[in-house]
This record gives C-alpha cells, sequence and structure tokens, in this order.
C-alpha cells in the first residue's frame, strides 16, 4: 500500500505511540509546521488580500498560526469574535460576515473596534449606519467602518451546494433588491465594495475562472448604479480539497493569475478571499479505533467509537474523509486491499462515514486516521447525540504531540 498524498509519514509514529484512555472515543491532531509552511506559501503574491474563514476551525492554536503569517479574519458569529480576539488579534484585521447579523450584534461589533463588514440585507444596512450613529462619537474619534454589500446572483450552469450555488439562499440580496439604495442614504458608511460567495469546494480552475468572470458586469453595474466607488471585491472562498481522491487539485500560481485578470477588469483596488478550508484542512488529521467487525449481506461493515458525533461532513456532503489504517509496519508489506462500510455509534443510519478501501486484515482495536479534517471537523460535528464525550484536540509541532484541550465526558454539558 502506498502513503496517500494526504497523509504526512512523519506523524505516524507519534500517533501509534499516543495512548490515553480519555481519547478512546477519537481524536484531532493538526500539524502546526505544516500548516504554517503552506500559509506562507500562500502569502506569497500580491494580488488579493486573504482572509481566513473562522468557520473552518476556530482553535486557538490554528487562530495564532495564521496570524504568524498575516492572515486576517472573516468571523460570523459572536462566539467567533470573541474568540480571536482572545488570541490578541487586532479588531480593525476582522471582517464580520454572516445572515443572521441583529442590530443588538452589529453594535457590539462596532462597540469591540470592528470595523469591516459584509451586511447582507437593507436591514443589516439600516441597523449598521444607526448603530455607528448611535455612538455619537466624532470623525477624528471612530473610522467610519467599511461595508461590503453581498450579493446573490442568479446561474443557469451548476449544482447546488452548501453555499447555494444555483439555489436561492439567505445569503445576501438580488441586484434588484440593492438597486433601491443610494450609498449618500448612509453617511455614518464607507460603502466600498461588493461581495459575492456561492460556491463551495470547487476543484476546477476553469470553472472557477468561468464564474469570476461572469460575476464582473453585473458587480460592476450595480456598484455604478447605487453611487458606489468599487474600491473592494471579495469572492468569498470555495477553493477545493479533493476529499474523494480523484486526482483533482486547484493550481494556486493559476488562481493567483486568475485573479489578477478579474481584478483588472473590475478595476478595483482590493480584491478579497476569504479562505477556509483550502488554508486549514490539510493540517489536521483525526484518529479513531474500530470497535467492531462484521459482515452483512455479504458486505464487510466497520463500526467505529465515534462517527458523524464527531466528523459530520460525509452526512451532509456524500463526500467522506479519506482514511487509512494506523499502523506501523503498513508500508513494509503488500496487504490485500478492500471495501469497507464504515459507521459510527450512533442510533441513526446516517452515522456513515464513507465506503472505503482500507486493509483486508484489519482487526478490532486498530486505529483508523481520517486526513483533510483540518477544516469543519470538530466544531461541525453534533456531539450531543447519544450523550458520547466531547473529542480531544491536539497539535503537532517540533515533533511533540500536545493537548490543546482535553476531551470532555457527556457530564460535563448535561444538566
Amino acid at each position: 500500500m502506498t502513503t496517500p498524498t494526504w497523509f504526512d509519514p512523519s506523524i505516524n509514529s507519534a500517533l501509534i505511540e499516543h495512548f490515553s484512555p480519555e481519547d478512546e472515543q477519537g481524536y484531532f491532531v493538526y500539524q502546526l509546521d505544516a500548516l504554517k509552511k503552506h500559509l506562507a506559501s500562500l502569502q506569497q503574491q500580491d494580488v488579493i488580500k486573504l482572509w481566513f474563514a473562522v468557520k473552518a476551525n476556530p482553535l486557538s492554536k490554528i487562530i495564532q498560526t495564521l496570524d504568524s503569517e498575516g492572515f486576517n479574519f472573516d468571523v460570523a458569529s459572536t462566539g467567533e469574535l470573541t474568540q480571536v480576539l482572545a488570541q490578541g488579534i487586532d479588531p480593525a484585521r476582522v471582517l464580520n460576515t454572516g445572515p443572521a447579523k441583529s442590530k443588538k450584534q452589529l453594535a457590539a461589533f462596532v462597540n469591540h473596534g470592528v470595523r469591516t463588514f459584509v451586511v447582507e440585507s437593507l436591514n443589516q444596512l439600516k441597523w449598521l449606519n444607526e448603530a455607528v450613529q448611535e455612538q455619537e462619537l466624532s470623525a477624528s474619534e471612530v473610522e467610519k467602518p467599511q461595508v461590503l454589500l453581498r450579493v446573490q446572483l442568479q446561474w443557469h450552469e451548476g449544482e447546488k451546494n452548501p453555499l447555494g450555488g444555483n439555489s436561492l439562499t439567505p445569503f445576501g440580496l438580488s441586484v434588484a433588491e440593492w438597486q433601491s439604495i443610494h450609498v449618500d442614504n448612509y453617511p455614518a458608511l464607507n460603502l466600498c465594495g461588493l461581495h459575492i460567495f456561492q460556491w463551495g469546494n470547487m476543484l476546477s480552475n476553469e470553472k472557477m475562472f468561468s464564474l469570476w468572470s461572469q460575476m464582473i458586469t453585473p458587480l460592476t453595474d450595480l456598484a455604478n448604479n447605487i453611487g458606489m466607488t468599487l474600491d473592494v471585491l471579495d469572492l468569498g472562498g470555495g477553493l477545493g480539497i479533493d476529499y474523494l481522491e480523484q486526482g483533482k487539485s486547484l493550481s494556486w500560481s493559476q488562481i493567483i493569475d486568475d485573479l489578477a485578470v478579474i481584478k483588472a477588469k473590475a478595476g478595483v483596488k482590493e480584491l478579497w478571499l476569504e479562505l477556509g478550508r483550502f488554508a486549514v484542512a490539510e493540517c489536521g488529521y483525526y484518529v479513531v479505533p474500530v470497535v467492531d467487525r462484521k459482515m452483512n449481506y455479504g458486505q464487510d461493515q466497520l463500526v467505529l467509537a465515534a462517527g458523524i458525533n464527531h466528523l459530520l461532513r460525509p452526512a451532509i456532503t456524500e463526500q467522506p474523509f479519506p482514511v487509512r489504517l494506523l499502523r506501523e509496519d503498513l508500508l513494509a508489506k503488500e496487504v490485500p486491499m478492500q471495501a469497507f462500510d464504515i459507521h459510527g455509534p450512533l442510533c441513526t443510519s446516517m452515522d456513515n462515514l464513507g465506503r472505503l478501501n482500507l486493509p483486508a486484515d484489519i482487526e478490532i482495536g486498530e486505529q483508523l486516521v481520517f486526513g483533510y479534517c483540518g477544516a469543519y471537523g470538530f466544531t461541525e460535528s453534533m456531539p450531543f447525540f447519544l450523550c458520547h464525550e466531547l473529542a480531544a484536540e491536539y497539535v503537532f509541532q517540533g515533533g511533540k504531540l500536545t493537548q490543546v484541550r482535553a476531551a470532555k465526558p457527556a457530564s460535563s454539558y448535561l444538566a
């Protein structure tokens, strides 16, 4: 069996040697050295300003590593803001996104020093303008917040996905709705940009460039119609990871070349991307033991100590995280492979982590390691169903495995 491209063999021994009774229902590990190297490579360009979508992984050590490489932070909730500020991040480097911002939340973000917002409705725009005015601060005391209007376009190609794609979502408004405003009617705000983000986990440079190109005319026309000087265009993220190991991967250098063209055609001063999985997915693993193996109607099944209570994404997207057996001598001999249906412990057929190839001689008690779990792992899971424990999180740095957050039993959250 060859080592998969997503797995770094340098961490193999540390994972095999790690033993903690508290982690018998699975744990997460993030390689910070590898993450830092990857982030540095993303920053070796001057075309786009990069933000990290905190929803992908809000762990303190992940945020600190992104901070060290000059990333800014896209936060979509009060909890995410609290976590980012707790790591010493300047609120001036925070972008507030999300479809459900109330006036109270907007005012709180302003009071915390956040000065960059994506507004997704006419109400949010009105509330933010009022929140800034109600502070009763002079122009010298507070800079006008930068505001981007989120636009939702209609597409006649492509497919649905978690961000909407070609389907109607609560993210932003149509061009027609935004055309009812004029920037002069919001004197407390600097309406300077537009935001559009409808596609997730894209794996084709050509398709991404085509979609980006189609956005330019309707967005620049909108800006002209409402009196906006379009200084900033935020294209969100959506850069994909090849979870299914189909040999598809994006070229970062091609992305930069394509975005330079988009930036010039749109005539904007700044082009922004909000990276989530593309920034952090490859640095993370999830390790979990096999608790049962059985044959059922001619199909081999593995039942794990944890499933979608720790890794929900496969149930949402029908795209499993890739997996390998954690075994010291796995590469020393050729082991026949076969397909297994992999399930977790929850009492629902949804608890299925995929049909994946593993060594035919896998035994109960051995551990599996899933890849690309640096994004949309622990905090996208559903840990409370059936009262299972919360998974621990570790970082691997300088050849050492260090616990950041311990596993917690159900008694820690049950009332």
